[in-house]
């Protein structure tokens, strides 16, 4: 049995605005063996919302409010024990170095849609931006302001 889910952390793929990211890019940059990828044993995200808005699941889950040995991904360092990770497509200006919110009108839907749903699933869970968990921009816009600007308060 695992441990209590704590964390809903959000992400980016660090990819210049505009280009689409497939599932198996992102399973190749995770679990390819370095040089060509970072050789963990899981990628790093639950959830993938491409730039059309639609979502696609990359590892399975089965919903509950605790994280199963075989639901862990590799998101964020220290955290994944307790956290679910869902990544946007996107995240860089097109100078592939920038960070800049580049989530198109159907991904910032979706995401919303997203994690009104995860609340009012798990309202004891903290929802959080990777770059409140590290050193990173990720992902690339403040997270507590668009909770607040939605409607979810932490």
């Amino acid at each position: 049995m695992g441990k209590e889910l704590q964390y809903l952390v959000l992400h980016c793929t660090a990819t210049p605005a505009g280009r689409e990211v497939t599932a198996d890019e992102i399973r190749a940059w995770h679990t390819a063996p370095p040089p060509r990828g970072r050789g963990w044993k899981q990628v790093g995200y639950t959830d993938l919302i491409h730039l059309d808005g639609r979502r696609e699941r990359l590892v399975d889950n089965n919903e509950d409010a605790r994280v199963d040995p075989w639901e862990i991904t590799n998101g964020a360092s220290g955290y994944n024990s307790t956290s679910r990770h869902v990544v946007y497509v996107g995240g860089v200006a097109a100078d592939g170095r920038t960070p800049r919110d580049t989530r198109t009108p159907a991904q910032r839907r979706e995401t919303e849609r997203y994690v009104k749903d995860f609340h009012r699933r798990f309202p004891r869970v903290k929802i959080v931006g990777h770059n409140q968990l590290a050193a990173k921009a990720c992902p690339s816009f403040d997270v507590p302001a668009w909770l607040e600007s939605i409607g979810i308060e932490q």
